[in-house]
C-alpha cells in the first residue's frame, strides 16, 4: 500500500446528489441517473445513455428475479450458494463472488449489477463509471481518484484511493455498518475493496465488514480479506482509525468533491 499526494478528479454531477455519489468522477463526462424499480444507478459516460442503461438494468433484474422465483432461498441465504452451471451470467458472478468471500450471493448483487451494466455501456462509450449504492464499476483511460465516504467518521471524504489504471475495468465497492441499508454484522464506517471483479469486491467488502465491531478488529479483518483470492486492495475506516493493505495508493483529498 502506497501513499501519494494528488488533486482528486472531480465529478460533474449536480450539487444535490448525495455525498457518496460524488466520490469519483472524470472531467468532461456526462453524468445521469437511472432509477428502475429498486435499482438506482448514477452513471458517467462519454454521452448520455439513459435508454441503453435502463434496458440493461431491466435485463439484469429480469435474470436475477427469474432465478429467485425458481430458487427463493437464493434471495435470503447468508451462506455461499451451490454452483449452478445453467444460471445467467450475472447470477453466476454473484454465486462465485459469494463463495470466494464466504457470504451469501446477494452480498454481491450491487457490484454485479454495476459491472454488468457498465461493461454493456462500453459498447457505446470509451469511459464508463457506474455507481450502485456505493459500489462502483470504473473503466477510464487514465488515473482515477475515488474518495472514501465513511459517514460520520472524521476521515470521511478526507482520503481517496488512487487507481492508476482502470482500462480493463475495475470494481471499487464499499460496505458499511453505519451508513445505508445494506446488511452488515459489523460496525465499520467503511470497508472499501478493490478487485478486477466488481461482484467479488462487493462480497468481500461485506465479509470483511462483518468482522469489525470495534477499531481493534481492523487488523484481523484485513488479514482475513487478504486471503480472499482476487482482492487487490482493502481500506477500512472505523471511527478515527484506519487500516489499509494491497495494490492501492492513498491520497489526501484537497478539496470538496462535486
Amino acid at each position: 500500500m502506497k501513499k501519494r499526494s494528488a488533486q482528486p478528479l472531480r465529478s460533474n454531477a449536480n450539487d444535490h446528489e448525495r455525498t457518496y455519489r460524488q466520490r469519483v468522477g472524470r472531467v468532461g463526462l456526462h453524468a445521469f441517473q437511472v432509477v428502475c424499480q429498486e435499482t438506482d444507478l448514477m452513471v458517467q459516460a462519454d454521452r448520455l445513455l439513459e435508454y441503453e442503461t435502463r434496458e440493461q438494468v431491466l435485463v439484469c433484474r429480469g435474470q436475477i428475479d427469474g432465478y429467485i422465483h425458481r430458487y427463493p432461498e437464493f434471495a435470503v441465504t447468508l451462506e455461499p450458494w451451490r454452483e449452478q452451471a445453467f444460471a445467467p451470467e450475472i447470477v453466476r458472478n454473484m454465486i462465485d463472488a459469494g463463495s470466494a468471500a464466504g457470504v451469501g450471493p446477494m452480498a454481491a448483487v450491487a457490484g454485479a449489477m454495476a459491472a454488468t451494466v457498465g461493461r454493456k455501456l462500453l459498447d457505446y462509450s470509451r469511459h464508463v463509471v457506474v455507481e450502485n449504492g456505493g459500489d462502483i464499476f470504473i473503466k477510464a483511460n487514465g488515473p482515477v481518484v475515488a474518495g472514501i465516504f465513511a459517514g460520520q467518521s472524521p476521515l470521511s471524504m478526507k482520503i481517496g484511493i488512487y487507481l492508476p489504471d482502470t482500462h480493463e475495468g475495475i470494481g471499487l465497492c464499499t460496505s458499511s455498518g453505519t451508513v445505508g441499508h445494506s446488511l452488515s454484522a459489523g460496525s465499520a464506517d467503511a470497508v472499501c475493496v478493490v478487485s478486477h471483479s466488481c461482484a467479488l469486491a462487493d462480497a468481500a467488502a461485506t465479509a470483511i465488514g462483518n468482522r469489525i465491531r470495534s477499531p481493534r478488529e481492523i487488523k484481523t479483518a484485513i488479514a482475513f480479506g487478504k486471503r480472499i483470492a482476487g482482492v487487490l486492495g482493502i481500506v477500512v475506516v472505523a471511527g478515527s482509525e484506519m487500516g489499509a493493505w494491497g495494490q492501492i495508493e492513498l491520497v489526501p483529498l484537497k478539496g470538496k468533491k462535486g
